[in-house]
């Protein structure tokens, strides 16, 4: 879509216009006609138009409010709807179909990723698929394996509600503007029944975050005040591990062993369930901020 506008800094947007690019991304997706559909940030439309070319319909959740205004050039709205929302407050659950899942794209601004994600997968239920480009370094923390440096908890809490798995790697120049590192396509389906069950969320949470709060430390050092050594070594974890050592059900296995404590500083629910950090080792990458295409 040709259109005098030019990429806003606050709004993390950069636009993708290889057109080859583009063909990896739709053939990725793999788009049919009678899919329900929503694209987060179209942009300049870039990747809307071939979306189009594919569905008989299409929606797009934009911020912008005049990259909204151009978007309405593309397409009637019985085959284009367009949301001018914030999609970290938007109801995607909502415009779920009865069946067959609703399907989620997008080039995503690397500085809300994460809590949308979240965001996302606290809807999960009305959810298929989501295929999203992404700041390459997140999504290796998002596919990275117990013992890897990127694993940490945005792979743990990602793990326990869905799989991720990297598809392709996009250059800076596939943008305008160019940002300043390379991006990944990500593929991420919700199981269809989360790892942890609602009553150890909580404490699954907290064994986490605080686990990695601390990850240089041995895990029975890291959960000083929420578990002794005695009752990570009942749970079957070694203690002198580190935390990155430790496989998703080692947590879950931890988090067992902190709700039977009744401890009500753990157990209790937390209010911002899906609220993880933006800052720390596994959410911010590289200790940098960097806008996403």
């Amino acid at each position: 879509m040709s259109h005098p506008i030019r990429p806003r800094k606050r709004f993390g947007q950069n636009f993708l216009h290889d057109p080859a690019v583009l063909g990896r991304i739709v053939a990725a997706i793999g788009p049919r006609a009678d899919d329900t559909m929503i694209e987060i940030g179209p942009g300049l439309g870039a990747l809307t138009g071939p979306l189009l070319q594919r569905l008989e319909h299409l929606e797009v959740v934009e911020i912008d409010r005049d990259l909204v205004a151009a978007l309405r050039q593309m397409a009637p709205p019985e085959r284009l709807t367009i949301h001018n929302a914030d999609a970290l407050h938007f109801d995607f659950a909502a415009r779920a179909p009865a069946a067959g899942g609703l399907r989620i794209v997008g080039n995503l601004p690397y500085n809300i990723s994460t809590p949308l994600l979240f965001h996302l997968l606290g809807q999960a239920a009305a959810i298929r698929d989501m295929h999203f480009l992404l700041q390459k370094e997140v999504v290796e923390r998002m596919v990275a394996e117990p013992g890897s440096k990127r694993y940490g908890r945005l792979t743990v809490m990602l793990g326990a509600r869905a799989q991720a798995r990297q598809l392709f790697t996009v250059g800076p120049g596939a943008f305008r503007p160019a940002p300043k590192v390379d991006s990944a396509l990500v593929r991420i389906e919700p199981l269809a029944e989360p790892l942890v069950p609602p009553s150890l969320e909580g404490s699954f949470r907290k064994v986490v975050n605080q686990a990695f709060s601390n990850r240089r430390k041995t895990v029975r050092r890291a959960l000083t005040g929420i578990l002794d050594p005695a009752a990570i070594e009942a749970a079957g974890i070694d203690g002198g591990h580190r935390p990155e050592q430790l496989a998703i059900r080692d947590f879950l296995a931890l988090a067992r062993a902190a709700q039977s404590t009744a401890n009500p500083a753990v157990a209790k629910p937390d209010p911002a369930a899906d609220a993880l950090p933006t800052r720390g080792d596994a959410f911010e990458p590289g200790g940098t901020t960097v806008e996403q295409p």
